[in-house]
Order: structure tokens, then C-alpha cells, then sequence
């Protein structure tokens, strides 16, 4: 221990132990009574490293500098001990007054500020040599990750160098094995929905209808029959309002020759998939499409048995829908930005071959392998991989890609192509240039980076804006060329194209081409009820896929010979074949009560009225007596008389009395 000696007012001396090491704050201190000239203060023995000038931080001590906030003050607060001395040199050398210590306090502020700043250049300068020398950020520079974010490309190297892929062969499937020649539009539609799902949806109908109401339905399978070619021709053909297709002048034979208009607004409220009181609890909670659930697995299963191509697209799907139903979602992106997600596996010519509605991502854990640690997009991909063969080639968009999943799939053996967002990159995006650079060199710039071990690469495209793509089949090499607007010149500009691009816009939009021709002719009746409008969607559904798979299998048999007919033409074929069902053997569904029959009567046909201007021509009319049991109404406006004469021009029947002659002013 150093000591200190001094003489008190008596003379004695004073011996005064001193700390063998100086705290911050009283080296603060004795700088601010010297007024900021420390050229003669020793402070060797102080092993404080914010005062030593050769001081580098250590990595643990910089990221605690960093941790800290800015407002924050890294100094040490002052000890007692510190205190006491302090006291303890005022009162010895008397030159401590309120003023000084305010000036003090001031200078030692002062001080305390611009040793900070002197730290601070310490650290920068020494992040800026590190960074020097070594373009990896140091692990006190890296920023800490939000919760949830992914952790893509961890131990990956990346490379500037070209794509090696190791794909897996394909096994092809003969399409002649599948025995679809000379099929029929219905028997096309059939794969979908066919007369097993017709006769539940009539059972369940009319069960629930007589729990419900009491009062039978009497739905039989040839009205489900009819009910669902009317629904199909009232899209193809259509009216403001569908109680016009019962209206005299704009009426539809087709239509309204099967059922009334009352009768086609009954059976079309009613219809029912399940019967709800035999559903269990657990799985109403589970399932929340658990009420349409039978209609849409005989869909899926009529996808399921469709031939599994060597490329396939997944993508998300709208079912527009704005009313109360489980699980509604908002895209505002997408062409219907309200109603219910369906994740959708098609291949490149719109066929869809798998889907999944969204219902919140436990629903597809239980569905999925070791599904910890999964994002979202990784789930879904796994979900609708499980029926594709192995050598499969999957295209989807940046929603699903990370590279965790396609590291995943590689080793399932099915290879993923896709856009991917920057922040999912990891040290890949600091190997490639940055989008000032690529601008800068113009449209058509293309760089590619890859994994150590060649099997993985991220392609940077720069056309109108920035594009990463990933994948493990698809490079740059071969380049091509194409054609893009350009908005200064006005005119298109031949711009190249990496291979990976190319493959990618040609095999992605089999989700886009089947809501394009769902569109075309949506079954879109207004209806409440979100069961209704699942069952009308998958119908679209399975008219388009029928239609899809029609075509495909003309071109490999037909040939060019003969045109395909179109979509329009199909819908209408199965909508007149639907409407024309009937089978016999409903004798127990469809007989119907002799209390019905009495209500309904005698179905009479009521004669139009003829235009006014063929009313009016004088000689063409002349009246004729109808020997009737009971006279007819006359047809004359206000008139509310009987008679049994009848114009032989108008077939209608009008008054010829004294009284009142309706005949003459119905004719002028």
C-alpha cells in the first residue's frame, strides 16, 4: 500500500494510506482540479483499460458496449470509499465550496464524455481493421435474431460457381394405362362426383330436413341430379337474378320443366352433406370443414387417382367468400382477397392433383413428419409432396421457400425450384452484388452462387427489379433471350434470361390457369351459407379438371385433326346430361306423399297475352262460343266476370255482354 504523509496544525505527521488502485471516479476527479492538464499526473499504476491508450476491447467486452444503450453511462457510479476520500481532501485543503464543487462536477462530466468518445474510436477502429481482414462479421458486430426467424444456411459455403445437380431418375407413368378413350364429358365429371355422392347428399337432405322442420323434403337422386345441372347451366348462361330463368319471356325449358322456382330455392337451401348429429365432438373441433368434409374428400380422392407428373407447382388458392365461416383469410394481393385458403399441388397444365384447406398450422402438424422447427410454407410443402414419386421436380414461390425446406426435400429426393425472400439467405446474399451494382450493369445482370458441395444454388436476376431464385435443379447455364417492355423507349427490348428462370415461368402457373378458368364460369349464386359455396367451388373444380384432362388426352389420341371442344361447350354438355337424369330405382326416395300431391293439384297451362300490336288488328279477330262445364275468367284488365267466349286470334277468353263488352276494348 502506497502512504501519504502531511503535517497537521500541531506539527505531527500524518501518515495516510492511499488505495494502491485509482477508481474511474477519482481519476475524473483529480483531472477536473488540475483543469484539464494532466501532462504531469501520473496514472501508470491505474490498471484501468479505459485509461491505458494501447487498450483494444476484448470481444465480450465490445458486445457489452454494444448491448448497452446510448443513453446510458458506462462509467461506474462512485464508491463510499471514493466519497470518503474526497470528503476527506476538501476538509484537509479547505478549497472545496459549493461553487468549486459545481465547476467540478461540470468538468468531471466533461471528462466522462469525451473518455467515452475516446472508447468508442477505439472500438470502431478496431471493428474497422478486423473488417479488413476478414469480410465475416465478427460475432460481436452480428445482430441478434428476432424469435422465429430462420436460421437458413448456417454452415453452408457458398461459391461462384455453377450448379452440379445429383437428381434421382423418374419413373414415367404410361398415360395409356389409364383407359380414358372415347370417355364422355360426364363420365369425365364422374371421377369427381358420381352417383354414390349424389344418393348421400339426398339421405342426409332429407334427414336433416325432418329433424329440423318436421315436414318431409322428398328429395330424390334425380333432383340432386337436376339441382346441380341447373347450377352448372345457370353459370354458363347468365341473368341478373336467378328468378328470372322462371320468367315468361327469358325462361329456361332445360330448367324449369325439372321444378318450380319455390322447389329449386327449397332443395338448394337444404342440401346437406353429413348428418350433423352423427358427427362427434372431437371431431367437429378438429375438423372445422367437418360439415362439408364428404364432398370434399370424394374430390380429392378423384385428384389422388389422376397420373403424377415429373414436375408440379404448389400454390395458394382463394375461395371467395365474404360471410361468417371458419378460418376466413384476408390477401389483399390476390384477385379475391376474402375467403377461405386452399393450398393447391397442380401440374403445369392446371390439372390439380392434391390440396389442403387452411385451418391453422396444427391442423397439418398431425399431418406431417417430425414437423418441429417447421415454418408455415415448410409444412404445406410436405403435406402436398406425399404423393409425388420420387425424382419429382417442385416449383413454388417465395411463401414456401427457406432453405431448410429444400435441404429437406433433396433428401426426400423430390427437387425444389423458387423465388425466395433476401432475409432467408443467410451468407449466400453477401457473395452476390448488390442490387445498385446490378442495376448499374443493366437489365438482363445475372449472377449465381453455390453450396460447397454443388447440389444447392441462389441465381440473382435483375430485369425491372431484383430476383432471387433457389434451387438444386435449375442454374443459369443455358441463357436465353427474351422479350420486355421497356417504359423510356416505349417498345419491347431483348433482354437475357437465366435457365432457372425460364423453367420457372413455364412450369409455376398451373395453380394461376385453374383459377383463371374457374373464374370464366363461376357457379357464383349469392348464398349465406359457406357450405353452399364450398360445394359449388369444388364443383368449378372438378368441371375444370375434367376439362383439363379431356383436353390432354385429345391432343395424345386425336391428335390435330380434330379441335377440343370448349370449356363453355363442355360445362353445357354436362349440365343438359345431369339435367336429363333419371333412374327408376328411386322408388323409395321418390315417392311422394298423397297429401303433396293434393296441394300441388292439377298443374293448367295459362295462355301469354299477345303483343299489343297483334291486338289490335281488327279483322284478324273473331270471337268463338267454348262449350265448357264452368266458364273461364275473362282475361280483360280489371275485369273479374266468367265467360265462354273466346278470341280465335288471342286464345284468350273475354266478356261479349250487354253489360259489359271486354271483347271490344280488349282489341282497341
Amino acid at each position: 500500500m502506497a502512504t501519504n504523509t502531511r503535517e497537521d496544525s500541531s506539527g505531527s505527521s500524518i501518515h495516510k494510506r492511499l488505495p494502491e488502485r485509482f477508481s474511474v471516479q477519482r481519476a475524473l476527479e483529480l483531472l477536473g482540479l488540475i483543469d484539464g492538464d494532466n501532462s504531469d499526473l501520473d496514472v501508470s499504476d491505474n490498471d484501468d483499460p479505459i485509461l491505458d491508450g494501447n487498450y483494444q476491447p476484448s470481444p465480450q467486452e465490445e458486445s457489452s458496449s454494444e448491448d448497452s444503450s446510448d443513453d446510458e453511462d458506462p462509467i461506474s457510479e462512485p464508491t463510499d470509499h471514493s466519497l470518503g476520500c474526497k470528503h476527506a481532501d476538501s476538509a484537509d485543503n479547505g478549497s472545496w465550496t459549493g461553487t468549486e464543487t459545481g465547476t467540478e462536477t461540470g468538468t468531471s462530466t466533461g471528462s466522462s464524455r469525451t473518455l467515452r468518445r475516446r472508447r468508442q474510436s477505439l472500438i470502431e477502429a478496431d471493428s474497422s481493421e478486423d473488417n479488413l481482414k476478414e469480410p465475416t462479421p465478427r460475432p460481436s458486430q452480428t445482430k441478434k435474431k428476432k424469435k422465429g426467424d430462420s436460421e437458413q444456411g448456417r454452415g453452408l459455403r457458398w461459391k461462384a460457381t455453377p450448379l452440379r445437380p445429383n437428381l434421382a431418375e423418374y419413373l414415367h407413368q404410361d398415360e395409356t394405362d389409364l383407359g380414358r378413350h372415347g370417355w364422355t364429358p360426364l363420365e369425365y365429371f364422374e371421377q369427381y362426383i358420381d352417383r354414390d355422392l349424389m344418393m348421400t347428399i339426398a339421405e342426409c337432405s332429407n334427414i336433416t330436413s325432418m329433424s329440423k322442420s318436421g315436414e318431409p323434403l322428398n328429395m330424390t337422386v334425380d333432383e340432386v341430379y337436376h339441382l346441380f345441372g341447373a347450377c352448372i347451366l345457370m353459370s354458363c348462361i347468365r341473368y341478373p337474378t336467378i328468378r328470372m330463368y322462371w320468367s315468361k319471356a327469358l325462361k329456361i325449358t332445360a330448367i324449369t320443366d325439372k321444378f318450380t322456382r319455390a322447389r329449386f330455392f327449397k332443395l338448394r337451401g337444404a342440401i346437406k352433406v353429413v348428418i350433423d348429429h352423427d358427427v362427434p365432438e372431437d371431431l367437429r373441433m378438429s375438423d372445422k370443414f367437418w360439415k362439408v368434409r364428404p364432398f370434399l374428400d370424394r374430390i380429392l380422392r378423384g385428384c389422388l387417382s389422376l397420373n403424377r407428373p415429373d414436375c408440379a407447382s404448389i400454390d395458394e388458392q382463394m375461395i371467395p367468400f365474404t360471410g361468417a365461416c371458419p378460418y376466413r383469410q384476408y390477401l389483399p394481393m390476390k384477385p379475391n382477397p376474402v375467403g377461405i385458403k386452399n393450398f393447391v399441388c397442380a401440374t403445369a397444365d392446371g390439372i390439380v392433383l392434391d390440396f389442403e384447406l387452411y385451418q391453422g398450422t396444427g391442423s397439418l402438424i398431425e399431418k406431417v413428419e417430425e414437423p418441429e422447427g417447421r415454418s408455415l410454407g415448410c409444412l404445406v410443402i410436405e403435406r402436398l409432396c406425399q404423393t409425388l414419386h420420387r425424382g419429382t421436380k417442385v416449383y413454388c414461390d417465395r411463401f414456401f421457400t427457406t432453405i431448410k425446406c429444400v435441404q429437406r426435400m433433396m433428401e426426400k429426393e423430390l427437387y425444389m425450384t423458387g423465388t425466395i425472400m433476401k432475409n432467408r439467405l443467410a451468407e449466400a446474399k453477401h457473395k452476390l452484388p448488390s442490387d445498385k451494382a446490378m442495376k448499374n450493369a443493366g437489365r438482363g445482370t445475372s449472377s449465381e452462387v453455390s453450396a460447397e458441395d454443388g447440389k444447392l444454388c441462389v441465381v440473382k436476376w435483375y430485369d425491372n427489379k431484383p430476383v432471387l431464385m433457389i434451387s438444386v435443379v435449375h442454374g443459369t447455364q443455358p441463357e436465353d433471350t427474351c422479350q420486355r417492355w421497356d417504359k423510356k423507349i416505349k417498345q419491347y427490348v431483348t433482354v437475357s434470361r437465366p435457365s432457372i428462370i425460364r423453367e420457372y415461368n413455364i412450369k409455376m402457373g398451373g395453380v394461376d390457369l385453374m383459377d383463371r378458368m374457374i373464374s370464366y364460369y363461376r357457379m357464383s349464386t349469392r348464398t349465406k351459407k359457406w357450405t353452399m359455396r364450398m360445394v359449388m367451388h369444388f364443383t368449378d373444380l372438378a368441371l375444370a379438371n375434367s376439362w383439363l384432362l379431356y383436353r390432354k388426352d385429345h391432343a395424345v389420341c386425336a391428335g390435330s385433326k380434330t379441335r377440343p371442344i370448349q370449356f363453355l361447350q363442355f360445362r353445357m354438355e354436362v349440365a343438359t346430361i345431369l339435367l336429363a337424369q333419371h333412374h327408376g330405382a328411386d322408388a323409395d326416395l321418390s315417392k311422394q306423399s298423397e297429401e303433396e300431391k293434393k296441394n300441388q293439384g292439377v298443374k293448367r297451362h295459362v295462355t301469354a297475352l299477345p303483343h299489343i300490336s297483334v291486338r289490335r288488328r281488327a279483322t284478324a279477330h273473331l270471337p268463338e262460343m267454348i262449350g265448357l262445364k264452368n266458364a273461364m275468367r275473362c282475361r280483360q284488365l280489371g275485369c273479374i266476370g266468367r265467360t265462354r267466349v273466346r278470341c280465335m286470334t288471342c286464345k284468350v277468353f273475354l266478356c261479349l255482354q250487354t253489360e259489359r263488352n271486354c271483347y271490344s276494348a280488349f282489341h282497341k
